[in-house]
């Protein structure tokens, strides 16, 4: 044997093997390919051969992936891959750390947690503060978790209601050429907001729950003249949002309320020569005392890997050519084909 090489040998519970072997042993492989290390599996031990470096690294990594196992998790390529992540940070022990932070159950009996540190700072801010702003790329976790928080105040009777509301911005399409009554062409906005609450709550509960007017999902339009007292506010999409907009959304909070505000700053739908509210609410917002900022990235991202792969690749091509893609030239050239029909 080389003797830049070591052998390392670890117990391995049988039962466990195929969870964090995964399919076709992929989530092996994806150690041995990142780790530069070989994995043999023999007699309930599992032996590593590599540097010591990479051997030490590896041993950790699937030490942290059997203490996941043996909670009852089931591994996914997710966890691997963030669990590869935090070892080249040295975080190694953080996962299993965020895998005793549970927020609630979804309808399916599915746990809600913080999968990624900066998705529990996230959460961490939204318990201690009155506002917070969650903003990061696609598939960070920003709605869904924050419709968790709610939703679990919500059963816990820390508040009496939840009021969801999104921007209905015209993404390249004019509502007034949209099928069907106002409320059949906002829909299709705040549609997001309805999948999170049928997957957590369950859609009998949020009907009956919305029936009596305890949940209400809504254009951003309709909160002005309101103030909300004692429910849990989501502004969702933020980013599309004019400053003005911002600013009665966050002057409609009352007493005994919490605030949770998500969005993309890359993602913005607004007209090229127009300000974005997200934009100028952290400019001016971010030394007020009870108003706290998460900024989340696409070390977060816990979609298929793959979305992981996109954001990344945006964030080196944005940052190359200094200016981030959006939807403006888009949406420019649809209002005009718009205007002449």
């Amino acid at each position: 044997m080389n003797n830049n090489l070591i052998e390392s040998r670890i117990d391995f519970p049988a039962e466990h093997e195929k969870n964090i072997f995964g399919q076709f042993d992929e989530h092996v492989k994806s150690l041995e390919k990142t780790l530069n290390v070989s994995l043999i599996s023999r007699d309930g031990k599992l032996k590593i051969i590599g540097t010591e470096d990479n051997v030490h690294q590896a041993e950790e990594c699937l030490r942290q992936l059997l203490k996941l196992s043996l909670r009852g998790n089931e591994i996914t390529t997710q966890d691997v891959n963030y669990v590869l992540a935090l070892s080249m940070d040295h975080q190694e022990s953080a996962i299993v750390q965020l895998d005793s932070e549970l927020i609630c159950h979804t309808i399916n009996g599915r746990p809600v947690k913080p999968k990624t540190v900066g998705q529990k700072k996230y959460v961490d801010k939204i318990r201690d503060n009155m506002i917070t702003f969650g903003i990061g790329p696609a598939g960070t976790g920003k709605t869904y978790l924050a419709m968790a928080m709610a939703i679990t105040a919500f059963r816990n009777d820390e508040v009496s209601r939840i009021i969801l509301t999104r921007p209905a911005i015209e993404a390249g399409e004019s509502l007034g050429f949209l099928p069907g009554d106002l409320q059949s062409k906002v829909d299709p906005y705040l549609r997001p907001l309805y999948d999170a609450l049928y997957q957590i709550m369950g859609a009998e509960s949020y009907q009956n729950n919305m029936e009596k007017g305890l949940i209400e999902v809504a254009p951003l339009a309709y909160m002005r003249g309101r103030t909300l007292d004692n429910a849990y506010i989501i502004l969702d999409e933020a980013q599309n949002t004019t400053p003005a907009q911002m600013k009665m959304f966050l002057t409609r909070i009352g007493f005994g309320s919490k605030v949770i505000v998500t969005g993309d700053v890359t993602q913005k739908d607004l007209p090229s020569n127009s300000k974005s509210g997200l934009d100028v609410a952290i400019q001016v917002l971010n030394k007020v005392d009870g108003i706290a900022f998460c900024e989340l990235t696409s070390k977060d991202v816990v979609r298929h890997p793959l979305v992981q792969k996109i954001v990344q690749a945006y964030e080196v091509y944005e940052k190359h050519n200094n200016k981030p893609v959006s939807n403006q030239n888009y949406n420019h050239k649809n209002n005009r084909k718009g205007r002449r029909r």
